[in-house]
């Protein structure tokens, strides 16, 4: 999908950061969720202009996991940007699509509640004590040295 040219706002520094938050931006609606879903980390510690590119995804007419990404990145925001993060979020509560109330219920819910505790991926069987078995060790050849145990019998 072919996104529309963004505008700089003027807080960019140079050309590098510029590029960098076009290249963030494509990342961001990219197909694969994992890819979109790094970007939107990177964003959201690029303080405003991180937070216009993450409102705009969530609030324009993209795919699911668009959304799903730009919901994960506003949730991530650190610092002074998180309040203004989490009333982007509550705004979404009130959209007319779906799919974006339903990130940001979910992302409103996970800020608040903190992810859910991992449980662990298969329960073990208590083990019973176990009783140490008779061992029964054999030399090969000749004892090494008088200490053995297998050497009965003192040298003389």
């Amino acid at each position: 999908m072919k996104l529309p040219e963004r505008k700089p706002s003027g807080r960019e520094k140079d050309a590098a950061a510029v590029a960098l938050l076009a290249q963030l931006r494509d990342k961001l609606h990219s197909e694969e969720i994992s890819a979109a879903r790094k970007a939107a980390y990177n964003l959201s510690w690029m303080q405003e202009d991180g937070l216009d590119i993450l409102v705009e995804a969530l609030f324009g007419g993209f795919s699911r996991d668009t959304k799903k990404a730009a919901a994960y990145g506003l949730r991530s925001m650190n610092g002074r940007m998180r309040k203004l993060a989490e009333e982007a979020l509550t705004k979404g509560l009130t959209h007319s699509n779906r799919i974006t109330k339903d990130a940001c219920a979910k992302s409103l819910q996970l800020i608040k509640e903190g992810p859910a505790p991992k449980s662990s991926g298969f329960q073990r069987r208590p083990q019973r004590p176990r009783r140490p078995g008779i061992k029964e060790f054999r030399g090969r050849g000749p004892a090494k040295n008088q200490f053995s145990p297998r050497n009965t019998r003192p040298n003389r």
